[in-house]
């Protein structure tokens, strides 16, 4: 960790960091730069798609039905050459409506470090409507 990063997270601990990445109602995973499976949160509700153990030090494209691995490495293709800021999918199923979003992540030289995916169940946030304010009393 460089000294601007310990500026900006004022000495944080990994495992504090760790901690409140499995406190995200989101899953997170982290493909380096040579597309090989290094982090992944363990969300308390669960991960919409499970990973192991195993998945870490895995390529990405292993991790994915071979239906699909083909756009996996078109969208990893095109962050290594900075053709996309993002790529998002929805896709619904067993009762859950999934968004999956991939970013891509680059070093303090512009040069691509690997890829971030975040999935979340949004399901329910697609059923809010009006509005509430956050001072409003809570109806449980």
């Amino acid at each position: 960790m460089n000294e601007s990063s310990q500026e900006l997270f004022g000495g944080l601990p990994v495992e504090t960091l760790l901690k409140l990445f499995d406190a995200l109602p989101v899953d997170i995973s982290f493909v380096d730069k040579d597309d090989v499976v290094t982090y992944f949160n363990l969300p308390k509700r669960g991960r919409a798609f499970v990973r192991t153990k195993l998945d870490i030090g895995r390529k990405v494209q292993k991790c994915h039905p071979p239906k699909s691995v083909h756009v996996v490495q078109k969208i990893l293709d095109d962050f290594k050459a900075k053709k996309r800021d993002s790529a998002d999918f929805w896709i619904e199923g067993n009762g859950k409506f999934l968004y999956i979003r991939y970013f891509p992540v680059y070093d303090e030289n512009g040069e691509y470090f690997g890829t971030l995916e975040v999935t979340q169940d949004v399901t329910e946030i697609r059923q809010l409507k009006g509005e509430k304010r956050l001072l409003d009393e809570e109806n449980n």
